[in-house]
């Protein structure tokens, strides 16, 4: 993937990783929109040089407002990256959780689709492009405080895989990035000391990508351990370990 000349829309990037990617592919030469529904990181998103677009992706109108925008102000658009996402932790004993696991379903699952679904005619009709998708290694190794999230990003992966074959012959090529737990804040920094650098992490993200062919899937060092777990032999035992955070969850205190 030539990240040098990419005409790019990231749903999601107004913090975090899609944030640090979006800085990447317009350092690196590329026109870059990004898709949010904070006003406010918008405007200084704008205001740094990016195109800027209000996005809700469990809002099928909002999606579709946000394409018709992009697609009359980028009508070149050949790459779509779809980081939005949620993960917040679940008490399953107690049946209140399930509010929680309708919005992370809403967000991270349909939102994906809602956002391929509104570009996929596009990109078909000019016979080339890219849409990555963002999966996370909690999705081939779950962390049982957060089954629902684990539940999307393992949807999402499916999907991915699915939508592959099913584009197959139209120019437009699919690859997943799975991030393992990546520092986003100091903040963050300090309660996962394990946690990748997020320049660290982007570095090489950007690196992958330009692996010709580009891979079907991302997969940086540090998540490596999460995605063959099983094939590994160690699926069994890292799951044992990831459960002893639930003794943070209020019905096991």
């Amino acid at each position: 993937m030539d990240i040098t000349n990419r005409t790019v829309f990231i749903a999601g990037a107004t913090s975090g990783i899609g944030l640090e990617l979006a800085r990447r592919f317009a350092a690196a030469g590329s026109s870059v929109v990004v898709g949010g529904r904070r006003a406010d990181l918008l405007d200084r998103l704008a205001a740094e040089g990016f195109g800027t677009v209000p996005i809700d992706v469990t809002d099928q109108d909002s999606v579709g407002r946000a394409r018709d925008t992009i697609l009359r102000s980028h009508p070149g658009l050949d790459t779509i990256v779809t980081m939005s996402g949620i993960m917040i932790p679940e008490d399953l004993r107690d049946p209140a959780h399930f509010g929680v696991a309708q919005q992370t379903i809403d967000t991270n699952l349909l939102g994906t689709i809602r956002v391929i679904d509104a570009f996929t005619p596009h990109l078909v009709g000019r016979g080339a492009g890219t849409i990555i998708t963002v999966t996370s290694g909690i999705g081939f190794l779950p962390f049982p405080v957060m089954p629902t999230y684990a539940a999307s990003k393992a949807g999402v992966h499916a999907y991915s895989e699915a939508l592959r074959a099913q584009l197959d012959g139209t120019g437009v090529e699919v690859s997943e990035l799975v991030p393992p737990a990546v520092a986003t804040t100091p903040e963050q920094a300090q309660l996962n000391p394990r946690a990748l650098d997020l320049a660290e992490f982007a570095t090489e993200v950007m690196d992958l990508l330009q692996t010709n062919p580009t891979p079907h899937e991302i997969l940086v060092k540090g998540v490596l351990m999460h995605r063959w777990a099983e094939r590994d032999g160690t699926y069994a035992d890292l799951v044992a370990q990831r459960s002893q955070a639930l003794a943070m969850l209020p019905s096991r205190q």
